[in-house]
């Protein structure tokens, strides 16, 4: 059975006492929802916009049935605002991603995969507090991800988000 770990009481912590959230972004304001990486690596994420760049993190979790398969995925991102209008922004950074990953098999060490995504990331608000978000990059993978692998195909991902204010 897979299940994933939604904390909603962690981020509704994070996000009392949050600022205005305005088009475009806004400083102080925190957003929660989902997002991933080009690798796969995501889950429920919370995001602080400080107006001039925004950074962010996020879990996720799974445990199929049989011994010794979870999967955890957490990491951070931070992307500066090149460019914002009252409806969108375009920021240039990345994130990492550091996934422990089951095998399956009690007898193996499990893996532990690590990815690093320089890129770009377009935030499009479809409100006051709604973003959706589109990334692009390239993923490099680090620890058990093969050694060091670089993709040099332009990969992407996406989120969305709802800012509190």
């Amino acid at each position: 059975m897979k299940m994933n770990l939604l904390l909603a009481t962690c981020v509704s912590t994070l996000a009392l006492g949050a600022g205005t959230a305005l088009a475009g972004g806004s400083e102080g304001a925190i957003g929660v929802g989902a997002e991933f990486q080009f690798a796969g690596f995501g889950g429920v994420s919370a995001n602080y916009d400080a107006g001039a760049f925004h950074a962010g993190g996020f879990l996720g979790f799974s445990d199929a049935d049989g011994d010794d398969n979870t999967n955890i995925a957490l990491g951070g991102r931070f992307y500066y605002h090149l460019h914002s209008t009252s409806m969108a922004d375009f920021g240039l950074g990345g994130s990492v991603g550091l996934g422990f990953i089951g095998d399956g098999n009690p007898d193996n060490d499990n893996g532990t995969d690590m990815v690093l995504e320089p890129g770009f990331q377009i935030r499009a608000f479809l409100g006051s507090n709604v973003a959706l978000s589109f990334t692009g990059g390239i993923a490099i993978g680090l620890i058990d991800a093969s050694g060091v692998a670089i993709n040099g195909q332009l990969t992407g991902g996406a989120g969305v988000h709802y800012y509190f204010y």
